[in-house]
């Protein structure tokens, strides 16, 4: 058996830098990865989806060239093996970057294979035990493939099989209209090919309040995306043609037919065989390991970090996640997750950045309220690049002042909503945001406009 002072499973967002940080502290490290380095943030995730959301920008302006005054001498054509290419490298250069980090880091042992718990001190890889006082889990997450009539007759793609295409799709039936489902949607919409979203609930994006939801929803139309919603029963089964998925919709055909279904349904962790049970570590009803505030699982010297834990799910949480552990183990600070200001964005175009209560939670809280709303319209930065869909908006606590969210729909809503998060997490007033001067011509210039409107809420109908 090797020993080592702590030992993290997995080279995600959040494992390679904990190596880092501990073996800097005098601590001798052994990093254990079944698969790539750089997890899904690298390999399936943000790297490779933003490289093709990029291409798919690109081929959005040139076929609007003419709205510009720029006149082409042929219509745009896509090359998909190159979008792909551009895709594979950008992934595999990053990937390479975590790995060489990793190897070249001293009291650092690289292990490439799976470990499993074998106790709340030891980890097997393969014929090989390790152990160590102090263990960071860090699995991630994979998509979840649903039980659906038919799921097992039909070919299929995951976001992780998706990135493996390098053809346009003749019609790509999306099933789930959320996060990673519109962002899919829209970028193989614009490379060429007819796209179906197909949804169960009522409408897209569900977590977020109606009106952002009906607003994307009339973006994607206007691309041309067709979108089905409360698909009470949706089902699956071959078709000359590909695949035919069936829609228990209110309104349209009974059926779509596609030559290619992505599902995009959620997220599960990858927890259930690295021998959680064996070490005694709890898990929740979905396989989540669950943590306290400070990321320690129930069990004394394991902690667990990133998407396994069920408590961010993105790529800048799970590294969050990292700077708590270290903060609190090495630097004698007592930081909890209770004190993250949650935001993320959606990368459809126009994007969509967010953080803090949507309106409808800031109802719940049943406090007095101030909001504000202003169309995009309105933003001169968006009228200049003619890309004036969408709105930005804010609630507020009007007795602390204190801003509880914000939603930018619009032209780098995704980098504007950062003076909302900086402020929130400053926890100042309002007004010092408001009060600001900002640059013009930005899109953040109008977040103090924004405040400036502020009244109270009206009682929801």
């Amino acid at each position: 058996m090797k020993n080592f002072d702590a030992l993290i499973i997995g080279a995600g967002q959040a494992g390679p830098s904990l190596a880092g940080r501990l073996t800097r502290s005098g601590m001798t490290v052994a990093l254990v990865e079944r698969k790539l380095f750089g997890g899904t943030c690298v390999n399936t995730g943000c790297m490779p989806t933003k490289t093709l959301v990029a291409s798919a920008y690109a081929a959005h302006v040139a076929r609007r060239a003419a709205d510009f005054g720029v006149v082409l001498a042929a219509p745009p054509r896509i090359d998909m093996k190159k979008v792909k290419a551009r895709a594979d490298a950008v992934s595999a250069n990053a990937r390479t970057g975590v790995e060489r980090y990793l190897r070249g880091m001293r009291d650092c042992t690289v292990i490439h294979g799976h470990a499993r718990l074998e106790s709340p001190t030891v980890v097997s890889v393969g014929n090989e035990e390790l152990s160590a006082p102090r263990i960071f889990l860090n699995v991630g997450g994979r998509a979840s493939v649903p039980a659906m009539p038919g799921v097992d007759d039909v070919p299929f793609l995951t976001n992780t099989t998706m990135l493996a295409i390098d053809t346009v799709p003749d019609h790509l039936v999306v099933v789930g209209g959320s996060y990673v489902g519109l962002e899919f949607a829209q970028m193989y919409r614009r490379f060429g090919a007819a796209v179906t979203i197909v949804e169960m609930a009522p409408r897209l994006i569900g977590r977020e309040d109606e009106d952002v939801s009906e607003e994307i929803r009339q973006i994607f139309e206007r691309e041309g995306i067709t979108v089905r919603t409360s698909a009470r029963c949706i089902s699956l089964s071959p078709h000359e043609r590909g695949v035919s998925v069936g829609v228990d919709c209110p309104d349209g055909p009974p059926h779509a037919i596609g030559s290619h279904v992505l599902l995009a349904v959620g997220r599960r962790p990858n927890t259930d065989d690295l021998g959680l049970d064996k070490a005694g570590v709890a898990t929740d009803a979905r396989g989540y390991i669950t943590v306290d505030e400070s990321l320690a699982t129930n069990v004394p010297g394991i902690w667990a970090l990133g998407d396994c834990n069920g408590r961010g799910a993105f790529t800048h949480t799970a590294y969050n996640d990292y700077e708590i552990v270290a903060a609190n183990l090495l630097d004698g600070q007592h930081r909890e997750l209770r004190q993250r200001v949650p935001a993320y964005a959606l990368y459809t175009d126009p994007p969509l950045g967010r953080v803090g209560l949507t309106d409808t939670q800031a109802r719940q809280s049943g406090r007095p309220l101030l909001v504000a709303k202003r169309p995009m319209t309105r933003v001169g930065r968006a009228v200049e690049k003619d890309e004036t869909q969408g709105f930005m908006k804010a609630v507020v606590d009007a007795e602390t002042h204190r801003i509880l969210g914000a939603a930018i729909l619009g032209t780098g809503g995704d980098e504007a909503i950062h003076g909302v998060i900086d402020i929130m997490n400053a926890n100042v007033a309002y007004e010092v945001l408001q009060h600001a001067v900002p640059i013009h011509p930005t899109v953040s210039e109008l977040l103090p406009t924004l405040l400036g409107d502020l009244a109270p809420m009206q009682p929801a109908h």
